[in-house]
């Protein structure tokens, strides 16, 4: 992430209604990078981890969470089901939802650091909000 100047930024910067950071200013070495701590994140849990080749988590769950990974950077295989029945392994830009009840484990299968982000939370969808600011009558294709 670029500070505006050209220069890679890894301080969390922050201002009126936002903070932004580089999960590499957020710890070092293998584990957990908390994007919510640092970024002040309120309304959802958010982790960057960063696991070193051959290495896998334990299974787990949740009671209520919903949570989405992305893959940075490497290569994961997420294993999920009740008995371990399915498999997916993805790569940079690869994303993975899953339910709360749905057990799941994690790992590092490629050659390199893998690091991947996830996003967490209960509560439902608010739908689009999104509305240009007063005089803005831009169109965007994004929103």
């Amino acid at each position: 992430m670029s500070d505006g100047n050209g220069s890679q930024q890894i301080e969390v910067l922050s201002g009126e209604g936002f903070a932004a950071g580089s999960i590499d200013g957020m710890g070092e070495g293998p584990g957990f990078r908390k994007i919510r701590k640092f970024l002040d994140v309120k309304e959802m849990g958010v982790n960057a981890i960063v696991i070193p080749p051959g290495i896998a988590s334990g299974t787990h769950f949740h009671d209520r969470q919903e949570e989405v990974y992305f893959v940075h950077r490497g290569l994961m295989r997420f294993t999920l089901g009740q008995n371990d029945e399915h498999s997916v392994t993805l790569g940079p830009g690869g994303v993975l939802r899953v339910d709360a009840a749905t057990p799941r484990s994690f790992e590092n299968v490629g050659d390199e650091d893998a690091v991947y982000v996830c996003f967490g939370a209960h509560g439902g969808y608010v739908g689009r909000d999104g509305r240009l600011r007063d005089g803005d009558d831009r169109t965007s294709p994004i929103h």
